[in-house]
């Protein structure tokens, strides 16, 4: 298999000829208990990254003794369109002291399901009222 033919010419259109880049900082809802800081989202074909910055307004959240949230704590809402296509994908989440893991589905839905614990000795969990919560995730839609 030749890789390279003679004649063959790298252009600026051949380097750049993916698909544009789809950028979008609207649409994400909060789930009650929560405000929207910033939201920043990308999508490169079928690669998409999200950026979710939220603050907690709702009450402390507790925790079981293991670093579950029981049930899972729904945040926010991706907006059609920039959502997983193919099932739930695992991401992760943190206050800047914190962490934990959170998932996404297709209906949009990003719902925090653990946290470390140990970043605040005292309190049921990190995900309390008066922090700022960031969601991170990348997948590939269908």
């Amino acid at each position: 298999m030749t890789l390279w033919q003679p004649g063959m010419t790298i252009t600026a259109g051949r380097l750049n000829d993916g698909p544009p880049t789809a950028t979008t900082t609207a649409g994400l809802v909060p789930a009650t208990g929560f405000s929207v800081n910033d939201f920043r989202a990308y999508k490169n074909g079928r690669n998409v990254e999200l950026n979710m910055y939220l603050f907690r307004t709702g009450a402390t959240i507790p925790v079981s003794g293991t670093g579950n949230f029981a049930p899972d704590v729904v945040a926010c809402t991706v907006p059609a369109g920039w959502r997983p296509t193919s099932g739930t994908v695992n991401a992760n989440w943190d206050d800047g002291t914190a962490e934990g893991g959170f998932v996404i589905g297709t209906d949009g839905l990003c719902s925090i399901r653990t946290t470390n614990g140990e970043a605040i000795v005292g309190e049921a969990t990190s995900a309390g009222n008066g922090r700022n919560i960031r969601l991170h995730v990348t997948f590939i839609q269908d």
